[in-house]
């Protein structure tokens, strides 16, 4: 997990699929994902290692109301095989990986995660994002209180990483206005905060931007048009500093956005404009 987590952060929060085949430890190959299957269960290992979660894959792997994920059974005998392993992990306790797939090959990591509970009758097993929902009894009847910071993990853990990895992918992990290509250094900005009802987590609704571009546009001192110009604030134009805020704020002034290869990703426009409006304001 310690390897996972700080490739992952170099990359800017994912892994490709040759990175996770292509793993070692101890001077042995050890795939960290399986090469045809969403679930991994190393012939060593007593219980699953990881489990891949795609919202266009062969099983009906949902997340619920409640924040908690439903991980459907692997055809065949649900005593045995993969399921076994991972109804293991769950008398056990032992951490899994799950890896989310939003663009093919490439893999969002979410970590730790626990086999909370077990449902023969709908064929799946219950994924949370916390080991405390081991010990809150039935999940599957949860207070609201805890339903609510269910939510809020999965809100956390899955959903921001997750529209992280489909924006800087769109962008070709560099930032859109100064095309640095770092990818730790880069973030996912919405253009509609997420506190807003129609800030939703995707593709035209973000922009790939580095760390100080990022922070300038939440904090207005930048703005971007919905015709994708970066406009700078005139005070801040007018500014005497150093070479930082003279080269990397003052400069972007004019310059137009670096867009994303596919149509269906570029910034929506209405969605510009309604930033655009509280900027100018």
């Amino acid at each position: 997990m310690s390897w996972v987590r700080e490739r992952a952060a170099m990359n800017g929060g994912f892994l490709h699929r040759q990175e996770l085949l292509g793993f070692r430890i101890d001077g042995r190959d050890l795939p960290l994902i399986d090469f045809s299957r969403g679930i991994r269960n190393p012939a060593s290992f007593s219980s699953t290692l990881s489990i891949v979660a795609t919202s266009n894959g062969p099983y009906d792997d949902v997340e619920s109301d409640d924040g908690l994920l439903h991980y459907s059974y692997r055809k065949g005998d649900p005593w045995s095989g993969d399921n076994r392993k991972l109804r293991t992990a769950m008398e056990t306790g032992q951490p899994l990986i799950l890896f989310r797939k939003e663009v093919a090959n490439y893999y969002t990591p979410v970590m730790p995660v626990y086999v909370v509970d077990d449902e023969p009758e709908s064929r799946a097993f219950i994924i949370a994002l916390d080991e405390a929902f081991r010990f809150m009894g039935d999940v599957r009847s949860l207070a609201e209180p805890q339903r609510e910071y269910a939510r809020r993990l999965a809100k956390q853990r899955l959903h921001q990483p997750a529209f992280r990895t489909r924006v800087l992918l769109a962008y070709n992990t560099q930032c859109s206005i100064c095309r640095l290509q770092h990818g730790s250094l880069l973030d996912a900005a919405h253009i509609v905060p997420d506190s807003e009802a129609h800030g939703v987590p995707t593709t035209p609704n973000g922009l790939a931007l580095c760390k100080i571009h990022h922070a300038a546009y939440d904090q207005n001192i930048l703005g971007v048009t919905p015709d994708y110009q970066v406009q700078v604030r005139t005070d801040v134009l007018e500014e005497v500093d150093g070479p930082m805020l003279k080269h990397g704020i003052q400069e972007m002034h004019g310059r137009e956005l670096t867009l994303p290869t596919r149509r269906a990703d570029a910034p929506d426009r209405e969605l510009l404009a309604w930033r655009w409006e509280r900027f100018s304001a």
